[in-house]
């Protein structure tokens, strides 16, 4: 008997190594068009106007692998014979779910393409539209519901009883219900944020001792990038349970500084301060002269106070505008010999006879 008519597990060698070289032939296959697409596809959409193609080209090219091994995977196992019918619906159940997921991830991918590059632009153009936090969640949901739509068509493949299964989990509602108390108050609350708006992404705000920029809106929770650059995630229920404060909707910051110049000032010196700080604010863009005050507001125990009430334009960057005022009244405050006051103490000793 030739070596390779010899049978091993119900098959010839002849057989198996068929088998087998099918699936190096795909594995091969799949480097072929991952190289081809590399080197040849991406080049040429990239030479396009649209980065539509570019954005499908990128979120295919791993799905498109896996489905030619589950292909060679699939022509390897029927050309062996596999007499054990267990194990056969078992191998095939294996390329079954494979492929539902892989074409499940592909319509997935699809649609984030066609949302980022067609369909967000086109909302952005709109009135308001930079700033719309609801498009990404309805992204998600009908992500959620292509990939819930997929995982039941495959456990379906399978031989998953799947009516029983949404029986069971219609019993189980329930329970379920009442062990996620939170999530689905926060998924409420999710959607009064949508509705009511009391803020949209992009907009600095504060809440519970967090300030910071509205990065993502999400069902459960949103995101907030601080001013020390950190991410806090924060549950929608605190923004229904607390006050907002939303900074990007004022009209303008106000920044209170409060100066103390020493007691040896003359009223004629207190003067120049005043129209010092007036100046200042004159020659920045990035303040709103109008609305300037600046005066001698009192004597300190140590210091006769100048109250400086500024107001910073929406459009500037708040800590910026504020290190470019003070320094520009330390450096004029030195020019012109006002000198500021520090804590001082003078002590008299009396002496007696």
């Amino acid at each position: 008997m030739d070596f390779f008519d010899r049978i091993l597990l119900g098959n010839s060698i002849k057989d198996w190594a068929i088998a087998i070289g099918i699936v190096i032939v795909t594995y091969i296959v799949t480097k072929i068009v991952y190289w081809f697409t590399s080197n040849i596809i991406k080049k040429f959409t990239a030479k396009t106007k649209t980065n539509l193609d570019d954005v499908l080209i990128d979120k295919l090219e791993k799905p498109i692998q896996y489905s030619i091994l589950i292909l060679g995977y699939w022509i390897a196992i029927h050309r062996l014979t596999i007499e054990n019918t267990s194990l056969l619906s078992c191998l095939e159940g294996i390329a079954h779910l494979s492929i539902v997921l892989t074409l499940t991830s592909i319509a997935s991918k699809i649609f984030d393409a066609l949302v980022k590059e067609v369909v967000m632009p086109l909302v952005e153009k709109t009135e308001g539209g930079e700033g719309n936090y609801i498009l990404p969640v309805l992204s998600k949901a009908v992500n959620g519901a292509i990939w819930s739509f997929g995982i039941i068509i495959g456990l379906d493949n399978i031989g998953f009883d799947i009516t029983a299964m949404i029986a069971g989990l219609g019993i189980g509602g329930l329970a379920l219900a009442l062990a996620a108390q939170d999530s689905v108050k926060n998924i409420f609350a999710g959607v009064m944020i949508f509705l009511d708006k009391p803020f949209k992404l992009k907009d600095r705000i504060q809440i519970e001792g967090f300030d910071g920029v509205v990065e993502e809106v999400g069902l459960r929770s949103t995101r907030i990038r601080t001013l020390d650059g950190r991410i806090v995630t924060i549950p929608n229920s605190t923004f229904t349970d607390n006050s907002v404060i939303n900074v990007t909707s004022q009209p303008a910051l106000k920044v209170v500084l409060n100066l103390g110049l020493t007691y040896d000032t003359d009223a004629a010196d207190m003067q120049k301060a005043v129209d010092v700080l007036r100046q200042i604010v004159s020659d920045n863009a990035a303040i709103l002269e109008e609305e300037c005050s600046a005066g001698f507001k009192d004597f300190g125990d140590f210091s006769l106070g100048i109250l400086f009430i500024y107001y910073v334009k929406p459009n500037a960057h708040w800590l910026d505008s504020q290190n470019e005022i003070s320094k520009e009244v330390l450096k004029r405050f030195t020019e012109a010999k006002l000198d500021f006051a520090f804590p001082t103490q003078t002590l008299l000793n009396k002496v007696i006879d």
